[in-house]
């Protein structure tokens, strides 16, 4: 059974940050947190959609959708 990341639809990698994620977002959560980036505001009305082709476009919106999915710090 091949399981997808929950933030963009690619395949998982596994567990990461307490959702199922794919190397690429469990990446981006990571630095994300670590470093404490304040994204650019979402051009969009923060409204983007997230999905493997395009993830990388809106990073305010992607953050987003990490953290409505339920990724955290602490979901280890």
């Amino acid at each position: 059974m091949v399981l997808l990341c929950k933030v963009c639809g690619d395949v998982a990698s596994g567990f990461h940050y307490g959702v199922h994620a794919c190397e690429g977002c469990k990446g981006f959560f990571r630095r994300s947190i670590q470093q404490n980036i304040q994204y650019k505001k979402c051009l969009k009305n923060e409204n983007c959609s997230i999905v493997r082709i395009n993830r990388i476009r809106c990073q305010q919106c992607r953050f987003k959708k990490c953290l409505l999915v339920g990724m955290s710090r602490d979901g280890e």
